[in-house]
């Protein structure tokens, strides 16, 4: 039995939560990473006695569109599916069910899903530190209560919250752009997991393509990509009350 890590996680939030999972479930892990445009994920084949911890960031409480294409092309093969959901201490609202359908469809028995708290991608002051101490403990007790189930056999299906049909997705607008210290190295267009910015040049960004995930902004190694800043108060003010009570993880079995 192998336990993979299928994990779409641009800014390192979710992975952060789902390693803390998985390597409580397994000491070693085979890791897929959802971000990666240049994989072929229909090339990606688990075995029926297999188990996936399959981790992706909840955005505006849905699933990012790449996430879910990406995931329905794996080859599940009637392998145990654990769902993971991280966000930003405000709501996850549909992004479990949503997941659960594109894990089905590719072939996976979902038997367990955790929604998790990671700092907020965009609002970098809600949930910063999280996942912390408290979420790591939360997390590992969640891995022994899987591990039993998956141990018993029960092959049960959680009840998963959330609505079908899912709430229509929105985009947020945040398109990052470079800054005066921006030099052009690239790094930003490699990492893109939708490959919206022009390799040649990193001021080029295709609008329509950009999910907002702020890659680009937290690979830069000279910090010179940016959001706007009227914009970026703007989704402050409004995450303000949402966000100003700690979430906490949950789980379903």
């Amino acid at each position: 039995m192998k336990l993979y890590e299928i994990c779409f996680s641009p800014t390192g939030g979710t992975k952060k939560a789902a390693d803390i999972l998985a390597q409580a479930l397994s000491e070693e892990t085979v890791p897929v990473d959802l971000t990666d445009s240049g994989t072929n994920f229909s090339d990606i084949s688990l075995a029926k006695e297999d188990t996936a911890v399959i981790a992706v960031p909840s955005y505006g409480g849905r699933v990012p569109a790449p996430a879910v294409s990406r995931i329905s092309a794996v080859n599940g093969n009637g392998a145990k599916a654990v769902l993971v959901c991280v966000y930003g201490n405000r709501a996850y609202e549909d992004t479990l069910v949503e997941l659960q359908d594109a894990a089905v469809q590719a072939g996976f028995q979902v038997i367990a899903a955790v929604a998790a708290i990671a700092e907020h991608s965009i609002a970098r002051q809600f949930a910063a530190g999280r996942p912390d101490e408290q979420d790591k403990e939360t997390l590992i007790k969640f891995a022994g209560q899987i591990k039993e189930k998956l141990t018993s056999g029960d092959m049960s299906v959680p009840a998963i919250p959330g609505n079908r049909p899912y709430k229509k997705s929105g985009g947020s607008g945040m398109v990052p752009k470079p800054t005066k210290d921006c030099v052009k190295c690239g790094l930003c267009a490699k990492e893109c997991p939708v490959q919206a910015i022009d390799k040649d040049n990193p001021a080029k960004v295709n609008s329509d393509a950009c999910i907002s995930c702020m890659r680009c902004v937290s690979v830069c190694p000279h910090s010179a990509r940016k959001i706007n800043k009227v914009m970026l108060a703007a989704v402050s003010t409004m995450l303000k009350k949402a966000c100003a009570e700690r979430k906490e993880c949950e789980l379903y079995l």
